[in-house]
């Protein structure tokens, strides 16, 4: 059980640093439109209601509870998944990362209605979607789930 809850603790100390930055995003972005950072990066405030990449960000209003329901479903199934697989740590790393990344969204959802990004990177004339740190944790996460199933395993991980 020791092994979950330093998971779990992993994935709430990232929820509090995405829900810190977004809270310092709104406090500071909302007086200026956008914030040049780098030639290539901008901070910039934008609020999504859609799913990655916008998606279904114009639909009537239905998707927020879709997309609450979708997190929860997911946030509940991972942690029996952590509570299963503690000892594999770059599974649970990575299952960490995506908890983190799904609570931390789903709170601006339940909040305010929309998840709030405001990390903005372009080059050349193209913008890649604003995001933000429970994004990059759900990437992250994503990438070392990929990786875990892709590696060879020793016999005494099986």
């Amino acid at each position: 059980m020791r092994d979950t809850a330093k998971w779990i603790g992993l994935s709430a100390f990232i929820v509090a640093a995405d829900q810190l930055a977004k809270y310092a995003a709104v406090q500071y972005l909302a007086a200026n439109k956008a914030v040049a950072v780098t030639p290539f990066f901008n901070l910039i405030l934008v609020y999504n209601s859609g799913a990655a990449f916008s998606v279904l960000s114009d639909a009537a209003g239905w998707q927020r509870g879709l997309f609450i329901a979708i997190a929860l479903v997911a946030s509940a199934w991972i942690v029996s998944l952590l509570r299963k697989y503690p000892h594999q740590r770059l599974f649970a790393l990575a299952l960490s990362l995506v908890l983190a990344g799904a609570v931390g969204n789903v709170i601006d959802r339940i909040l305010i209605g929309a998840v709030i990004d405001f990390l903005d990177f372009h080059a050349l004339g193209y913008h890649w979607p604003a995001f933000n740190v429970a994004d990059s944790s759900i990437t992250c996460g994503a990438a070392l789930l990929i990786w875990d199933a892709l590696r060879p395993r020793r016999k005494a991980e099986g």
